[in-house]
């Protein structure tokens, strides 16, 4: 017997790394260092840093991958691993520097991965990040055919006085809100649970998301909002928190970003719900609270800024083509978040 009698085919291995070899290059920067297919990855440090603090983050996609095999459909959730990680990153303010992914099969199918390594250089590049490296497993007799998982690892830099860290926010800043693409990528074994017990289809298109189906509009990847973020702190739009509004909800992350003694109260019909949660909490019955717990509700990620600056923060991301809300306001308190309906 050989490995590939084992069902690893090594060969297959090789060639997969040489077809997404031009994906994985026209992500680097000048600071990457040697090629693809060392042992590691390597990357010089940017210059201009005088007290340089480095940022790492890490996440997956989660059981959105599932709909993904099911509609056999892979160029969009390697965005969806990028932004997971870039967008946690961002939080503290740091340019996302570099990314590596890992990738888990049964058996590896080179035209399905290779559109999963493709929608990552994609997230990359809208990121502005190099894709420095990653590990392709092939596991037999672990995951069935056709089925794979996705890690992403970010790491990224920031000046340790332009850094936040929560301390920043004063009570009276304005949480200003920056519009979703759609259910970004948590909640999804609570949407396919739905879609199960309800015998609705991916294929279908109820009037909530009309012109659309479901399995459409869910596979939207998550926004990625590195550049915009970072091009409003360089313009002089001063940000003392930030959010990224991933599983949990708004309750959950938006508290985050806070410094002690502080809360938020926040206002819910101060923006927009998308189509597809209204859908969603429709066709399970979902409770409004539930949904606020479990969903971003057409936020992905949240800035705190001062009530003079509230206007030309959201005007400022209107002209990068991201809806911007004033959602809410820091107010005195012992963490956590009001104004979520029962």
């Amino acid at each position: 017997m050989d490995y590939r009698e084992a069902g690893v085919d090594v060969e297959a291995g090789r060639a997969f790394v040489d077809k997404i070899r031009n994906l994985v290059h026209r992500t680097y920067r000048p600071e990457v260092i040697g090629g693809l297919g060392g042992f590691s990855g390597c990357f010089h440090l940017p210059s201009g840093y005088t007290e340089p603090v480095l940022v790492s983050g890490t996440d997956g996609v989660g059981t959105k991958l599932k709909l993904a095999c099911e509609l056999n459909q892979h160029d969009t959730v390697g965005i969806d691993l990028v932004a997971m990680c870039v967008n946690d990153v961002l939080t503290s303010g740091a340019e996302p520097l570099f990314f590596l992914d890992y990738l888990a099969t049964g058996k590896l199918n080179q035209d399905q991965l290779t559109q999963v390594v493709a929608g990552i250089s994609a997230g990359c590049e809208l990121s502005g990040c190099a894709l420095l490296g990653g590990e392709t497993a092939e596991m037999p007799g672990f995951y069935p055919p056709g089925v794979y998982d996705l890690a992403g690892f970010c790491v990224g830099i920031v000046e340790k006085s332009q850094m936040l860290d929560g301390s920043q926010v004063q009570v009276g800043d304005i949480a200003i809100g920056l519009a979703s693409s759609g259910v970004h990528s948590n909640g999804f074994s609570l949407v396919r649970k739905i879609v199960e017990t309800g015998n609705f289809n991916w294929s279908d298109s109820p009037e909530q998301v009309a012109g659309k189906n479901l399995g459409e509009v869910l596979l939207t990847p998550t926004r990625i909002y590195v550049k915009p973020v970072l091009a409003a702190r360089a313009a002089g739009v001063e940000i003392r928190g930030m959010a990224h509004i991933t599983g949990g909800g708004l309750p959950e992350n938006l508290p985050r970003c806070l410094g002690e003694g502080q809360s938020v109260r926040i206002d819910t019909n101060t923006w927009p719900v998308p189509a597809i949660f209204q859908w969603i909490a429709a066709a399970g019955e979902v409770s409004p609270k539930a949904m606020f717990e479990t969903f971003n509700m057409g936020i992905g990620f949240v800035l705190l800024v001062p009530p003079e600056q509230a206007e030309q923060t959201i005007s400022w991301f209107e002209s990068q083509d991201i809806a911007a809300y004033a959602i809410g306001e820091a107010i005195a308190g012992s963490g956590g978040l009001l104004g979520i309906p029962d």
